[in-house]
């Protein structure tokens, strides 16, 4: 079976929720990553097989987001596109699809990417396609629902969101708000210093964004991390639950951002001209129970471990989505391994942002470029995922 190789992979900066990157739609942010991608590889886009993006929070304004943002980049009408949703882990997801294409021979050349404008995520009825007889229409937030309805109440019981499974988190392995502030300061302060020391420089495509008034702006730092954040300020934030663990201090962010890159078959590498920066080792996906769904990456990362026959203790790098403070040091402690200067070295969800869909291409990127930076050979990348999933992956450094 060919070895699946990871080509440029790149990514526009993280934006805030109603931030910088709020009037792009998704289409116009997947298809400037891209473009990105070919520019830097001059690949013929002929040679393109396939395109695989996830996206979270799809809706039929940019339906098939993969097929559309291959045609709003200005690709042949002949390459071909599609969409994946695992939630958290669709972005991951679409890079481990797209290599199990090349591995198989069904493709040699697929762009992999994940996108998410979690600004333009739309309110929407269920009660209008036949009219309503009488009283109120209801609006749904779709970005809430979507966390609300992870899972069938009839067999789970009523779970209130994400943070209610967090939380359960926190009490089951014995997090607390304290440790769970000085987590998040952490990665505000690692993203902070990743920044002013240009680790980003080489992965992130500044993006131009058009102003209701003058001209574009360029968008080319990620907004959202807090670089005066301290332990007194996050201490100050009010607990999203009462007597919770979960602020919006310790948190994971609602952002707008897309990731991509090129899956090549190791075998068309140099006829393409093209070199790689890793190779996907192995991967796996695991469920859990949906009131605990942050756990994810534990049974996902024992999976795959035992599948692959590596250790934890040969990760150079280890990126765990940071979708709250407590999940991550709960995951640290299912897998009984803490070893803090290898985890999440230029920050994570809390600090760079959570886009959804483009989370997990996100990472990659920042793992595989951190792997290169240190001549580290592998590098694990998991997250946990709602409704009860973990997805885990094993990347080597070329």
């Amino acid at each position: 079976m060919r070895r699946a190789a990871i080509v440029a992979p790149l990514r526009t900066p993280v934006g805030t929720f109603g931030g910088s990157l709020r009037p792009l739609a998704v289409e116009a942010l997947g298809a400037h990553v891209v473009n990105a991608i070919l520019q830097k590889t001059g690949l013929d886009p002929l040679r393109i097989d396939d395109i695989v993006f996830a996206q979270s929070y799809a809706n039929s304004e940019t339906p098939c987001v993969g097929r559309w943002i291959g045609l709003q980049a200005g690709l042949p009408v002949s390459v071909p596109g599609m969409q994946l949703d695992r939630r958290c882990g669709g972005g991951l997801q679409a890079v481990v699809s797209a290599a199990m294409m090349v591995q198989t021979g069904a493709a040699d050349v697929v762009i992999a990417g994940g996108v998410e404008s979690m600004s333009n995520i739309e309110y929407y009825s269920t009660d209008m396609r036949w009219g309503s007889r009488s009283g109120s229409v209801k609006l749904h937030d779709r970005l809430e629902r979507g966390r609300e309805r992870s899972q069938p109440e009839e067999r789970f019981g009523h779970i209130s969101g994400m943070i209610e499974t967090a939380e359960n988190l926190a009490r089951d392995y014995g997090i607390s708000r304290e440790d769970a502030d000085a987590y998040a300061l952490r990665s505000h302060q690692r993203a902070a210093s990743a920044w002013a020391e240009g680790r980003f420089d080489a992965e992130v495509v500044p993006i131009s964004v058009p102003q209701r008034k003058g001209d574009p702006l360029l968008f080319s730092r990620d907004e959202g991390i807090r670089a005066d954040a301290s332990l007194d300020s996050l201490s100050k934030l009010r607990p999203l639950m009462r007597d919770g663990t979960v602020t919006a201090g310790n948190s994971s962010q609602q952002n707008d951002a897309a990731a991509a890159c090129l899956i090549v078959a190791e075998d068309k590498l140099a006829e393409l001209g093209l070199e790689p920066m890793g190779y996907l080792v192995g991967w796996a996906a695991a469920g859990c129970e949906p009131s605990r769904m942050g756990i994810g990456p534990v049974p996902a990362v024992r999976k795959l471990l035992a599948r692959t026959g590596l250790s934890l203790e040969q990760m150079d790098l280890m990126e765990i989505n940071e979708a709250f403070a407590c999940q991550v040091l709960a995951v640290l402690k299912g897998l009984e391994w803490d070893a803090a200067e290898r985890l999440n070295v230029n920050g994570s969800g809390i600090s760079l942002g959570h886009p959804i869909g483009a989370t997990g291409v996100r990472m990659l990127t920042t793992l595989l470029h951190e792997l290169q930076r240190r001549q580290g050979r592998y590098g694990l990348e998991t997250m946990c995922i709602g409704g009860g999933q973990g997805l885990a992956a094993i990347f080597e450094r070329f």
